[in-house]
């Protein structure tokens, strides 16, 4: 018999569906009433008729983009300055009240975003618990603790649980192994990639070959794809590990059970599939992008685009669980990548070239496999190149905050094909 998280998963699915739509008219009011960005996406919406799935389809969808556009025209604006460009319901100085102070975070673009007053804020305790985790485990966490949220968008989920957490954060392997070895945390939390580079230099080290790990049992992996030859990987190795789709702006999406069949949609947002460039659901099992509404007072987006495509599973999850399920990740709508768990955006690229006048045009190629990822910008130039790999690669890392080689090309040898960053990597 399957252990639930709550009632919420095993709900007739028309409940679930009349209880959505209930809720619905509320976030949007909240979203015109509390946030300046999406009274002024939504204006003239009377927020009392958005009561179906098809009344939602007719409002505008928000993109990342435009979110970062508007955070970037708030904060140069003097008068009008708000760091989240108008869409958070709690602002700046909501973020401290009677409860005590919560946090900040910036995500690469950069995109600032606030965490609200939930206990779990995130909604993640229900991932982690459909990843086998449970009250009075350890959890190693590896997700990065600094600027971005993804540390304390696991933490707090875990902690929800009843989980104990070691705040492991990126990198330091051989530290993270000590403190593996150590303490004997009862699962992982983090990449997959970093997750395999412990099990392989576990191994090095002298651990077992079938489980170099023995304490870790099962892991919640998230933040890049894992695709199930990466699974295997891990089960063989003696760790059972589950994925997991949530995003800094809307908290958990939706999360992989032991069915092993695509992704359970969370009960605290609702999902659409539309037709990339528009707003326009897809039938069902189409590709398309990835709009989600959450009902998150505090940070009230609606019909947000997250860029990621999906389709809709049929039917419902072998273990019970009545929420429509999505197959996860199946690529991006448009060039934004994600490397070694960071996007990285076009528009990162184009602020690389505006610090260096000599090059002329650029393409940022990503290549490898899964726990291998590898960045080349290719560059050309009007001029002498003496000196500009050198600096430019200190420019990819300051904007995208991650490492990449530079390759300085013939003039005339990119392709002129209009891409930007090109993903070139094998998920086989």
């Amino acid at each position: 018999m399957t252990d639930f998280y709550d009632a919420l998963e095993k709900r007739d699915a028309a409940q679930r569906e009349a209880a959505l739509m209930a809720a619905l008219p509320g976030a949007v009011a909240q979203a015109q009433r509390g946030t300046a960005a999406l009274a002024e996406v939504l204006r003239g919406v009377d927020a009392s008729t958005i009561t179906s799935r098809a009344a939602l389809a007719k409002l505008p969808v928000t993109r990342k983009h435009e979110l970062l556009e508007r955070q970037q025209a708030s904060r140069a604006d003097s008068t009008n300055r708000d760091p989240f460009g108008g869409f958070s319901a709690i602002g700046w100085r909501g973020l401290r009240t009677a409860q005590g102070a919560r946090r900040v975070f910036q995500s690469p673009g950069p995109i600032y975003e606030p965490e609200g007053h939930a206990a779990d804020y995130w909604r993640m305790a229900r991932a982690i618990h459909a990843a086998g985790f449970r009250a009075g485990d350890l959890a190693h966490c590896s997700f990065s603790y600094h600027l971005t949220p993804a540390g304390s968008m696991m933490e707090t989920g875990a902690h929800a649980l009843g989980c104990t957490t070691f705040a492991g954060g990126v990198g330091n392997t051989e530290l993270q192994l000590q403190a593996v070895a150590e303490l004997q945390p009862h699962g992982y939390i983090g990449t997959p990639s970093f997750l395999k580079i412990m099990v392989e230099k576990a191994a090095e080290a002298g651990g077992p070959v079938a489980s170099p790990i023995p304490s870790i049992t099962k892991a919640l992996v998230s933040g890049e794809a894992c695709p199930p030859s990466l699974r295997d990987w891990f089960t063989q190795h003696g760790i059972a590990a589950y994925q997991c789709y949530a995003t800094a702006d809307l908290g958990l999406i939706a999360y992989e059970t032991s069915a092993r069949e695509g992704l359970v949609i969370d009960e605290g947002v609702i999902v659409e599939i539309v037709r990339p460039g528009t707003g326009d659901p897809v039938p069902e099992g189409e590709v398309g992008e990835l709009v989600v509404t959450t009902l998150n007072p505090d940070y009230p987006l609606v019909r947000f685009g997250t860029g990621d495509l999906s389709a809709v599973l049929p039917g419902t999850c072998p273990t019970g669980r009545t929420n429509a399920r999505i197959k996860g990740w199946m690529g991006r709508a448009d060039q934004t990548v994600k490397v070694r768990g960071m996007f990285v955006h076009p528009g990162q690229v184009a602020a690389v070239v505006k610090r260096h006048p000599e090059i002329t045009r650029a393409r940022l190629v990503v290549e490898g496999e899964m726990a291998n990822d590898r960045m080349t910008l290719k560059l050309e130039t009007s001029g002498a190149a003496k000196g500009l790999a050198t600096a430019v690669a200190d420019t990819v890392r300051d904007v995208t905050k991650l490492r990449g080689e530079v390759l300085v090309v013939a003039p005339g040898s990119l392709p002129n094909d209009g891409k930007v960053i090109e993903d070139a990597r094998s998920y086989q």
